[in-house]
């Protein structure tokens, strides 16, 4: 038989990955494809994690409609942190006649290498690879393959649809529809047992305009995406961005800003900033002050910033609605190099409102000249 294993977080699983197992079955000839939620991933332990059971279940809901598909707890039952090459010895041993494969997408090809024991997983299975969007950049990751392990891969020509299971969660934390993301069963889970969500969240939406709440959304959405290269937990990252402009629309005599005094010496136009802390203390319950700080400098930076007031900046400024000149370049920076991205961010900011006449607030002199100092 020809046998591929599936593993993942699946948290929770979604369409991308019910088409790269059809189109794994279809395309390699599969009698089976074991598909294997994993107990704690070796590398998303920052992340809002649903329980081992739900994952399970999601996953036997999402491919029900596969005959070669079988889901299995072997990985959850085996608790602690999941490596695949325990696994991949498990069924090597298991079906020492049969052919063995094991599905990977690009991105976790490119990083191959930083697995444990890659080369015992090459011993057990093939590597049967696709794209998760760009075709070329697969082909280029195959090659550093070959030379670095002499090994082949086998590529099953399937290329991804934008589709993250972060944005899942994000959506869901938030209160919104994860339609034509995951599965309808596997929807309606979500929403039937609460998966991901963060209740008192969902209250910003109230204090927004439809457009504004977009915004926050996607703010939210690429905080969380760039939360483990910044260094921080993803729930932290939803909390600020959701936040983050939670009294932009709020007038000056609203009942939330009771007690609310702006600071003194700093533009109008980033006072939302300001009091969208003190919203998120005094009538969201915020605590955690480096949030509250992500919340409070979001617009204008500061000097010496946590990696958690970098993120909401970045992601503030860089979300997928952006448009302006210059946006592609930096989010390609945020993808790579968090400080190098804020410089080019900061700078960006001061020349573009010099050159507008509007005021630049000290705070972000501040904060660019704290990271070029020494230049």
């Amino acid at each position: 038989m020809k046998i591929a294993i599936y593993g993942g977080a699946f948290n929770p699983v979604h369409n991308e990955h019910v088409n790269i197992v059809r189109a794994a079955v279809e395309r390699l000839g599969l009698d089976k494809v074991i598909v294997i939620p994993t107990a704690v991933s070796p590398h998303k332990r920052t992340c809002m994690t649903a329980r081992g059971r739900e994952r399970l279940e999601t996953c036997r809901l999402a491919f029900a409609d596969i005959p070669q598909a079988e889901v299995s707890d072997i990985e959850l039952k085996r608790g602690g942190v999941s490596y695949s090459y325990v696994t991949c010895r498990h069924f090597a041993k298991k079906y020492k006649d049969d052919e063995l494969y094991f599905i990977i997408g690009a991105d976790m090809l490119a990083t191959f290498h930083l697995w444990r024991e890659p080369e015992e997983i090459l011993k057990c299975v093939t590597l049967a690879v696709c794209a998760r969007e760009d075709e070329r950049e697969l082909v280029g990751y195959i090659k550093e393959f070959r030379r670095r392990f002499k090994s082949e891969t086998v590529d099953f020509g399937y290329v991804g649809k934008p589709v993250s299971s972060t944005r899942v969660r994000v959506l869901a934390a938030l209160g919104e529809d994860t339609a034509g993301l995951v599965p309808e069963a596997v929807r309606q889970y979500i929403k039937r047992n609460g998966l991901y969500a963060l209740p008192e969240l969902r209250g910003v939406k109230k204090y927004l305009d439809a457009d504004r709440w977009e915004h926050t959304v996607r703010v939210t959405v690429s905080a969380a995406e760039h939360a483990r290269i910044a260094g921080v937990y993803e729930i932290d990252a939803i909390y600020a961005a959701a936040l983050h402009d939670c009294a932009k629309q709020l007038s000056e005599g609203a009942e939330e800003l009771r007690g609310f005094t702006p600071p003194s010496g700093v533009p109008r136009t980033v006072i939302h900033q300001f009091s969208g802390a003190y919203v998120a203390e005094h009538t969201f319950g915020i605590k955690d002050e480096d949030i509250l700080n992500a919340v409070r400098y979001h617009t204008t930076g500061r000097e010496n910033m946590s990696p958690l007031e970098k993120l909401v900046y970045l992601a503030d400024l860089l979300e997928e609605g952006r448009t302006f000149d210059g946006v592609e370049k930096l989010r390609k920076k945020f993808n790579a190099d968090l400080n190098d991205c804020l410089k080019s961010a900061l700078k960006m900011q001061i020349k573009y409102l010099e050159s507008t006449g509007n005021p630049v607030c000290n705070l972000t002199r501040r904060a660019y000249e704290y990271l070029t100092d020494g230049e």
